[in-house]
């Protein structure tokens, strides 16, 4: 693989290429927008500093790009405002989706698409219904940044590297995310017994509430100090892409379609999978607790409802 377009240049495609660029991961980076100036700035601003990184093409360009790109990746969507949840973009957003997917296919798109615009749960699957794609190709960025945010909350409290702290966040990325502390370890050990080895306050509810908050609301928060959410969200979505170029075959907790979870059909949600070249080759269905299980599926039914208020926009004979 040696080839991706990022679809939108805005503060999330620029931080996703800058980071992407010191990984060398990529022969070619291509930008496009709507905005052509923008894109052009952007990728002049970026090809500016190779000098100081591995070689790699980075420049600004069509859809037709997409023909010969191994993975494209779309950010471009409508900015979140203060105080706007990820759902109130849906209108909005899948209206975009609605041209610019079947644009890209038409182009001769072979390849994987990363889904990155909010709610990205919600335009995976559309994604996936106006690509005519496989689901293993068709992949949002999901909870892997919320994951990444559990665990930076936990090895705070607990002191230690969050490179240490083994979390996943499955589910919604929003509202209804869960935070599976079933499943989250420190060196091996349960987080709930971890306690006793670091000595500092244990995880009563009153903690893992304040964290349980401190995750779901910390792109608000975010939003409300500056403005937008971007290098977090670029840094992790170089992670998803390092897994497909180099075939690792890792386990992370990307947005798939699924053909069926509990008694809905075709939901988009995140749950850990593994990922390398092809795109997903497995999705893992872990053991969860009886509550975990139940907001698994609350997240579940949220996502389904706010699909099918949009089932009219489908392009798709599925």
């Amino acid at each position: 693989m040696k080839k991706i377009l990022i679809v939108g240049a805005g503060a999330v495609g620029t931080s996703f290429a800058y980071s992407l660029i010191h990984k060398g991961l990529v022969e070619e980076i291509v930008l496009y927008d709507i905005d052509e100036k923008r894109a052009k700035g952007e990728a002049l601003d970026l090809a500016h500093g190779i000098y100081f990184t591995k070689p790699v093409e980075v420049r600004a360009g069509g859809l037709e790009e997409a023909k010969d790109s191994d993975i494209v990746v779309i950010t471009a969507g409508a900015k979140q405002r203060p105080g706007e949840t990820r759902l109130q973009l849906l209108d909005r957003n899948i209206s975009i989706y609605k041209e610019l997917v079947p644009e890209i296919v038409k182009n001769g798109f072979k390849g994987i698409f990363l889904i990155v615009t909010n709610p990205v749960d919600v335009l995976t699957y559309f994604a996936y219904t106006f690509s005519g794609f496989p689901r293993n190709k068709v992949i949002g960025s999901g909870t892997v940044l919320d994951s990444s945010r559990f665990a930076y909350l936990l090895s705070k409290h607990c002191d230690v590297d969050p490179r240490s702290v083994n979390a996943y966040v499955i589910g919604e990325h929003g509202d209804t995310a869960v935070l599976a502390w079933s499943l989250t370890h420190i060196g091996g050990i349960s987080i709930l017994e971890f306690c006793s080895v670091c000595g500092r306050k244990c995880f009563d509810e009153d903690v893992k509430k304040a964290i349980i908050k401190e995750v779901r609301d910390s792109a608000y928060k975010i939003i409300e100090y500056k403005g937008a959410t971007y290098y977090a969200i670029g840094l992790a979505l170089v992670n998803i892409v390092e897994a497909i170029v180099r075939d690792e075959n890792r386990i992370l907790p990307v947005s798939t379609v699924h053909p069926q979870i509990f008694e809905f059909k075709d939901v988009p949600l995140s749950l850990p999978s593994i990922v390398g070249r092809n795109g997903v080759k497995k999705v893992l269905r872990v053991n969860l607790t009886e509550e975990e299980e139940k907001e698994l599926y609350n997240s579940a039914k949220f996502i389904k409802k706010a699909i099918d208020s949009f089932s009219s926009l489908s392009l798709s004979s599925r």
